[in-house]
């Protein structure tokens, strides 16, 4: 028996979320069923849908990622397509869906980096027409090393190193000429709405 509409996960996300996820194009059914399932009954605060599409030497995939803030976690969804190497001679197309959720107290920091053209002619209030949104929150950490020095010109000292530590899980480069004005709108509303709710 096919399932009714309000049996299917996907059904019980907000119109809005349901709609970009339509509107991105990859598997959106999938997509939808695995984001309502990671969110259960958490209300929808805000969310961004993210489609890239990556050509390699051989092939082309297609990456989607789905951010989802309610009041109390962090959802993030990501789905790329995957070589099935086991049915390979069948030329089977195999999708990876994956969930992770994050408290909110769990959340360490919020990077927006504002790409603005023609700086010199910069209208206030527009912020560029380029973000790169990155949101850490402890699961994966670069470190940065360089060799650290003393500030005289003329020493020959090892001052061993300097580095900076920085936690940047998921990063998101979102433009208006690739992805459209709404969706850099909507992804500096995320952002707004994601940092609102540091420390809480």
């Amino acid at each position: 028996m096919r399932k009714q509409p309000r049996d299917v996960p996907g059904f019980a996300l907000p119109a809005d979320l349901r709609a970009e996820i339509q509107r991105a194009g990859y598997y959106p059914a999938l997509v939808a069923d695995v984001v309502a399932s990671a969110l259960l009954d958490d209300a929808v605060e805000a969310h961004l849908v993210h489609q890239e599409t990556t050509i390699d030497e051989d092939a082309i995939r297609r990456h989607i990622t789905v951010l989802v803030l309610t009041s109390r976690k962090l959802v993030v969804v990501h789905a790329d397509d995957h070589d099935d190497d086991e049915h390979h001679h069948h030329e089977r197309s195999v999708a990876t869906a994956t969930c992770e959720s994050i408290p909110l107290n769990s959340v360490r920091g919020v990077m927006v980096a504002h790409v603005v053209s023609a700086p010199g002619s910069y209208v206030p209030g527009s912020l560029g027409r380029e973000i790169t949104l990155t949101i850490g929150w402890g699961a994966v950490s670069r470190l940065d090393l360089m060799p650290a020095s003393c500030g005289d010109p003329n020493c020959e000292a090892d001052h061993g190193f300097d580095g900076t530590l920085a936690a940047d899980d998921i990063s998101l480069r979102i433009s208006a000429a690739a992805d459209g004005d709404a969706a850099l709108a909507g992804a500096l509303h995320f952002a707004a709405t994601l940092t609102a709710t540091l420390g809480r």
